[in-house]
């Protein structure tokens, strides 16, 4: 595909997004629909549609319309390129550029930095003086971060294998099992270190939450919104530690018994009914659902899908989550609390309601991971009883 036929694809994807169809569904149908595409052309066109996520409101500014071509002529502008040369009508090329279609200044900051008007307030309040740096770390592309298996190989080692297979990579100072990648992600997850469980694909931040937790040999621990089980292997890598898994959503971990496998870990996945009967644990690490502001990079789509509504309900489902953890923490044990989320109102807000209705408990660690030190935004609190 010519370069301009590239544009014209991630138009048409544009286009089927802004029309409601979630991101990744409007990918997989075009390349369904496009099989001439090669592997090089689909990953081309896979960027500039999330690199146009990422900048939906100031490059529809800049392009002078929100539409999948509005978008696109915002993405070329703004990198001082004259669209011109891939809006030319050759070929799959979009059509021309008309005289009517010109950009404007933008209104607000919250335009400028892409955050929904009714969000930038409560960003504001919640970063401070950094709001307007992480909300443009916000919109450049989120860095690949891998976790290091030291149950399996050290740090160094794990930098030579994935060099022998052309990726390099280079510690991260957000945690000491991290390395980030810096030339051949696309690589890692074909790659022989990655199927032989020396590395896993988590963000540092993510990783530098499992650190805080200090685990010993001997705990009993509960990842109680494991997901994926990213969390629960990296604990698991610890060693000497018993880790246990829950989700309220039993199939979020269907591919967690295949990833404990293969990182040579001992995972022991629980049911709702479970927990009770085998607890309690010295650690109760709850990963709850948030608006996933922190990791908005990766998945832009959910900047823009976030209501007021939905802010205003998170909190309570993560306060409903802190309640039924909490009885299953042993009386000397921790509960830790987190998100992937820089808001504080479902970060310190939250904490601080379940503080003074549970007057028993007090908070013993809180930190926030910006985007802006180079991971993902992330939360976390530890709980100990009185």
């Amino acid at each position: 595909m010519t370069p301009g036929a590239r544009v014209q694809a991630a138009i048409e994807i544009l286009d089927d997004f802004l029309g409601g169809t979630p991101a990744e569904k409007a990918l997989t149908g075009w390349a369904r629909r496009s099989r001439f595409a090669g592997s090089k052309d689909r990953a081309a066109i896979r960027d500039h549609v999330f690199d146009a996520l990422r900048h939906l409101r100031s490059f529809a500014a800049i392009g002078g319309a929100r539409t999948g071509r509005g978008l696109m002529l915002g993405a070329l502008r703004s990198r001082g390129k004259d669209p011109v040369d891939l809006f030319n009508g050759v070929g799959h090329a979009p059509d021309p550029v008309t005289a009517d279609e010109v950009g404007r200044p933008f209104e607000t900051e919250a335009e400028q930095f892409d955050i929904p008007e009714w969000l930038w307030p409560v960003f504001e309040r919640s970063l401070g003086e950094s709001a307007r740096e992480a909300a443009a770390a916000l919109q450049s592309r989120a860095p690949v971060h891998l976790r290091v298996n030291l149950a399996r190989t050290s740090l160094q080692e794990a930098v030579d294998a994935l060099a022998r297979e052309g990726i390099s990579t280079a510690p991260h100072p957000a945690c000491e099992t991290s390395l980030e990648v810096v030339d051949g992600a696309r690589k890692v997850s074909q790659s022989q270190s990655y199927r032989d469980g020396l590395v896993e694909l988590q963000d540092a931040a993510s990783q530098a939450v499992v650190a805080a937790l200090n685990l010993r040999a001997g705990m009993r621990v509960l990842d109680y919104c494991a997901g994926g089980g990213g969390k629960a292997l990296a604990m698991a890598a610890s060693g000497g530690v018993e880790v246990f898994a829950h989700d309220a959503n039993p199939g979020r971990m269907r591919d967690l018994p295949d990833r404990a496998q293969r990182a040579g870990a001992r995972i022991t996945i629980l049911s709702t009914d479970d927990l009770e009967k085998l607890g309690p644990f010295d650690v109760v690490l709850t990963d709850a659902p948030c608006s996933g502001s922190g990791s908005w990079r990766r998945a832009p789509a959910g900047k823009w899908a976030l209501t007021p509504e939905q802010l205003t309900q998170l909190p309570q489902t993560q306060l409903s989550i802190l309640d039924a953890a909490a009885p299953l923490v042993g009386d000397d044990g921790v509960l830790a609390y987190a998100t992937c989320s820089m808001l504080d109102v479902e970060n310190r807000g939250v904490i601080d309601t379940f503080l003074s209705s549970h007057p028993e408990w007090q908070c013993t660690f809180s930190r926030l991971w910006q985007v802006v030190h180079g991971t993902d935004g992330f939360y976390s609190a530890h709980l100990t009883r009185r």
